[in-house]
C-alpha cells in the first residue's frame, strides 16, 4: 500500500460513500495499492473493519476515452451473472465527486494476483490449473452474447482491427516522447496488411494477462477478472493474440513473459497448444494471419505504455515506478512487432 495519489477531503468522501454505497459504515482507512499502472486503486476500511474497494481515474489532463472507469462498472455488472468471475459493483459516482474525479467502488476480494507468469513458486499441477483457468475464462466471456447482457452498444461494430490500429496509433501519436522507427515501421505494416472483417465479434477484456485476474487464496480456482477499463466490443482473437503476446515477452520485461523458458519442462503452455485449447473450448477453427493478431497485440501495448511513460513524465502517473526502464520496454516491444512481421520471432 502506498498514499493516495487524489486530494480530498476525508470527511466530505466519508459522508458520500456512507450516503452511496450499502452498508458502509464511515471511513476509517483509505490506502493506494501500489501496483498498477493506470487507474489508481484504493482499499477502504470502514468503521466497522469492513473492507472495500475504489478504483478512480487518475487526476490530471487524460487522453480522449482513457481510463474509464465507467465502462470497467458496466462491463462488470453485466457479466455478473456469466461464467466470468467478477467482483460485485456496489456504486459508481459521477465526475464531480469527492475524489475530483469519477469512480466506482466494488466489493473486496480475498484471493492472490501473480505477478510472475512462470510461477515459480507453485508446482508444476497449479501452474497447469493456473492457465486452464486462464483459457477457459477467455473462451467464456468471448462466448457471452453482448445482446443477452444488455451489452450490444458496448462498442462498434464491425472492421474492429482497422479501428483499433487507427485508434491506437492517434494515442501513440498524441503522447509520443521520442521518435521510435520500429514504431513507425510496424504502424506501416498494419496499415498494409490489415486482416478483412469476418464478423466475429465478442465482449473483449482488452488487457487480459495473468496480474489481471484473481486467484482463490489456497487453489487454482479464478474468482475474478479485473482492469476492464480497455474492454469493447471487437474481435476475440485480438484477446487470445494479447495473452499469448505474454508467452514470447522477456523475462525481465516490465511486463514479464516465459520467453527464453523451457516451458514443456515447467508444465507451461505452449503457444500452438494454449491457441487450440482455446479454439475446442469454443468450438472454431483455428485462426488465420496469426501474424497479424501479435504483431498487433505488440504495437498496441508499446503504444499503451507510451502513454504511461507520457503520464509518468508529466506526474500523473498512478505507478510511477519504473519509469527509467519503460522506454527500453517500448522499444522491445515495437522491435518485437517488426520481427514478428518480418518471420523472426516466435
Amino acid at each position: 500500500m502506498t498514499q493516495t495519489l487524489h486530494s480530498y477531503d476525508p470527511q466530505e468522501l466519508s459522508t458520500y460513500l456512507e450516503q452511496h454505497v450499502a452498508g458502509f459504515s464511515g471511513l476509517a482507512e483509505i490506502a493506494k495499492f501500489s501496483d498498477g499502472q493506470s487507474n489508481p486503486t484504493y482499499q477502504l476500511t470502514d468503521t466497522a473493519g469492513r473492507r472495500f474497494v475504489l478504483r478512480a481515474k487518475p487526476p490530471g489532463t487524460l487522453l480522449k476515452s482513457a481510463h474509464a472507469v465507467d465502462r470497467e462498472f458496466r462491463v462488470m455488472t453485466a457479466l455478473a451473472a456469466s461464467a466470468v468471475p467478477v467482483p460485485q459493483m456496489l456504486h459508481l459516482s459521477g465526475e464531480a465527486s469527492p475524489m475530483g474525479a469519477q469512480f466506482l467502488v466494488m466489493e473486496h476480494l480475498n484471493g492472490r494476483v501473480f505477478w510472475d507468469p512462470a510461477l515459480p513458486e507453485q508446482p508444476p499441477k497449479f501452474r497447469q490449473g493456473v492457465y486452464h483457468a486462464l483459457v477457459r475464462t477467455l473462451a467464456a466471456l468471448h462466448d457471452v452474447d453482448p445482446n443477452a447482457v444488455g451489452l450490444a452498444d458496448f462498442g462498434k461494430p464491425g472492421n474492429y482491427f482497422s479501428r483499433q490500429v487507427s485508434r491506437w496509433t492517434g494515442q501513440y501519436r498524441a503522447c509520443e516522447t521520442q521518435t521510435r522507427p520500429d514504431m513507425d515501421w510496424s504502424i506501416d505494416w498494419l496499415e498494409r496488411n490489415m486482416v478483412q472483417d469476418d464478423g466475429q465479434t465478442s465482449i473483449v477484456h482488452g488487457d487480459y494477462r495473468l496480474d489481471n485476474v484473481m486467484f482463490d487464496s489456497q487453489t487454482a480456482k479464478m474468482i475474478a477478472v479485473l482492469d476492464w477499463e480497455l474492454s469493447t466490443l471487437g474481435h476475440p482473437f485480438a484477446d487470445l493474440a494479447y495473452q499469448c503476446m505474454g508467452l514470447r515477452l522477456p523475462q525481465d520485461g516490465m511486463i514479464k513473459g516465459l520467453k527464453g523458458i523451457d516451458r514443456r519442462a515447467q508444465s507451461l503452455p505452449e503457444e500452438a497448444d494454449y491457441v487450440a485449447q482455446y479454439c475446442d473450448l469454443r468450438g472454431i477453427d483455428p485462426p488465420e494471419n496469426w501474424a497479424f493478431y501479435m504483431v498487433f497485440s505488440f504495437f498496441r501495448l508499446a503504444a499503451i505504455l507510451e502513454g504511461v511513460l507520457h503520464r509518468a513524465q508529466s506526474g500523473n502517473a498512478s505507478n510511477p515506478r519504473g519509469i527509467d526502464t519503460m522506454s527500453h520496454s517500448i522499444a522491445t516491444l515495437a522491435q518485437a512487432a517488426k520481427h514478428t512481421a518480418q518471420g523472426r520471432l516466435s
